[in-house]
């Protein structure tokens, strides 16, 4: 086998280790063979620093960046990767500069520019980045002020009992669908973050439930219900601060409350999620996870997530199962709405000549779009919970024709300031919910019958969430963390496995009922509900690892110790 022969299968191999969580230092001492083979290739050059930069091995990590960003290149697939480089570089110095700093501060959404992290997310050349934004400190800068050392794992007895349990806890978000690869690194971060939340959110339904017993009983059920609807109007009808400003406008909105507000107020469903997000952020640094509402311009015009099950002639391995339950939803909004939006976003009307009859009888995009005539989107809708009678905008399902035959069939979910606005409410309302539904007699229950209420306030949420879609990725993932987070806190462990073939995320986005998504996964997922209290014996997660540096070590590190099952 010539060279050029023997990286391409080099590459694909390393490619497999990294996605597999495979040791990611197995995965550099085979890419650096690949470098020995060809000292310039750039796809070898990118991977291997970014599995550096994963471990905290930042010298190497900002070494082989600068050496992709080097490079003359001769094709516009390996000059994304180039800009890719700059971008990850940058979140490589600013994740050195903050590698001794306790992980709360690792703040990439509130410390990295809205214009980078926009253009970081959608690969585009940095040149603009470069002239307008603050770029980070240098690595030299960090090794000055002696925070840059290498990480080390020493084993304890708490970081051995915690990483156990985070190992355990953290398969369980695994999908088993073609196209999902088992990744330990990727568990044991959900299992971290899984833990970490039941640790947090217990705390705050503790402090509800002691202000719950020294309140005055005597408010009747009718009178809260009349608060809790006059605060939601307030949420619904004012700007709260701004788009997506969940934290403060609920302080706000909510001070003159009588209910737990103080509580309330301390956290808030951004809060929870947040914990996740942080997660999901460090495990993975090449992946650009973030609030949409923090980003530039793109939020104003709506950034969109984009997930297609075709694109051209190719059915996408991990959605397409999905295609003939998005197809069914697509012909169910039509036959109601009896119209479509052209790209132009103009109405189109298909409610004459039996063209929705045609619609009805379609088993293709290509039927579909010769139907329709052009290319065209339509959106699905969420029922409200809290205002009954009330429709969110859920996602939108996009035909846009590829050529003679081939059309891109895709999802994608606008995350506009109004629908943000209209989301933020809605969550708001179904965190309350759950802290509702914890309160009383029923906090620290370990009856599966008591905490009934518990389970179905807490899928509802999450219902929202996945529809909501306001990360630039990894919502699906931080959404069943969080649910099996909250499900920790009120005693109640998942113990099963997401069924074969399911997607949670797509129960979600292809129901209009928060109701019906929650009878579809409670018939699988509560059956594998254990009541237990086990989880409050292991260690706190955030004074366990509390320095970026321990958490990235944590995440990296496999002692012999922890692989003995």
């Amino acid at each position: 086998m010539n060279i050029e022969g023997s990286w391409k299968s080099l590459g694909l191999f390393s490619k497999i280790l990294r996605l597999n969580g495979i040791n990611l230092r197995n995965a550099i001492e085979h890419l650096s063979i690949g470098l020995s083979l060809e000292t310039s290739n750039i796809e070898c050059l990118y991977l291997r620093a970014s599995c550096y930069h994963a471990i905290g091995e930042f010298r190497e990590a900002v070494k082989d960046y600068d050496a992709a960003l080097d490079l003359e290149l001769d094709s516009m697939e390996k000059f994304v990767l180039q800009c890719l480089a700059f971008y990850q570089k940058e979140i490589a110095l600013y994740t050195a500069s903050k590698i001794n700093s306790e992980f709360c501060w690792f703040d990439i959404d509130g410390d990295i520019d809205p214009l980078f992290k926009e253009y970081w997310c959608k690969r585009l050349h940095p040149k603009n980045v470069c002239e307008k934004v603050y770029r980070q400190p240098p690595l030299r800068d960090s090794l000055k002020k002696g925070k840059l050392k290498k990480l080390e794992f020493p084993v304890t007895k708490q970081k051995t009992a915690l990483l156990l349990a985070a190992d355990s806890l953290g398969q369980r978000i695994q999908y088993h669908c073609p196209g999902f690869l088992s990744n330990r690194r990727q568990h044991r971060m959900a299992g971290l973050a899984v833990i970490e939340i039941a640790q947090k959110v217990s705390k705050t339904w503790r402090a509800l439930q002691a202000e719950w017993k020294s309140s005055n009983r005597s408010n009747s059920k009718n009178s809260k219900k009349a608060r809790r609807k006059e605060k939601l109007n307030a949420l619904i009808s004012q700007n709260r601060g701004g788009a997506g400003c969940s934290t403060s406008s609920f302080s706000e909105t909510s001070s003159s409350m009588e209910d737990r507000s103080l509580v309330r107020s301390t956290m808030t469903w951004h809060d929870v999620y947040s914990m996740a997000v942080k997660w999901r952020q460090i495990s993975e640094p090449c992946d650009p996870v973030v609030w949409v509402n923090k980003l530039s311009e793109e939020f104003i015009s709506g950034f969109g997530s984009h997930t297609p099950l075709i694109l051209g002639q190719a059915k996408v391995v991990r959605y397409f199962p999905n295609f003939q339950r998005t197809l069914n939803v697509a012909k169910a909004v039509i036959k109601e709405k009896k119209c479509v939006n052209s790209k132009e976003d103009k109405i189109i009307d298909l409610s004459e000549d039996g063209k929705l009859q045609e619609i009805m009888d379609a088993e293709s995009c290509s039927d579909l779009h010769r139907v329709v005539g052009e290319d065209f989107w339509l959106a699905t809708w969420c029922n409200s919970t809290a205002l009954e009678g009330r429709r969110l905008e859920g996602t939108r399902i996009t035909l846009v024709q590829k050529g003679e035959k081939g059309f891109d069939f895709a999802i994608r979910t606008p995350c506009t300031p109004a629908r943000w606005d209209d989301f933020d409410a809605e969550m708001t309302v179904a965190w309350e919910a759950i802290c509702d539904a914890i309160g009383g007699e029923t906090f620290g229950s370990t009856d599966f019958s008591v905490l009934e209420n518990v389970r179905d306030a807490i899928l509802r949420m999450t219902y929202y969430w996945y529809n909501f879609m306001p990360l630039s990725r990894g919502s699906a993932a931080v959404g069943f963390v969080v649910l099996l987070g909250l499900f920790l806190a009120a005693n109640m462990e998942f113990t099963g496995s997401i069924p074969e073939g399911l997607q949670v995320d797509w129960e979600a986005i292809l129901n209009f009922d928060p109701n019906k998504f929650v009878e579809s996964v409670k018939s699988w997922l509560y059956p594998s509900l254990k009541v237990t209290t086990s989880w409050k014996a292991y260690p706190d997660v955030a004074s366990t690892f509390e320095t970026t540096g321990s958490v990235i070590a944590a995440l990296s590190s496999y002692p012999r110790i922890l692989t003995e099952r």
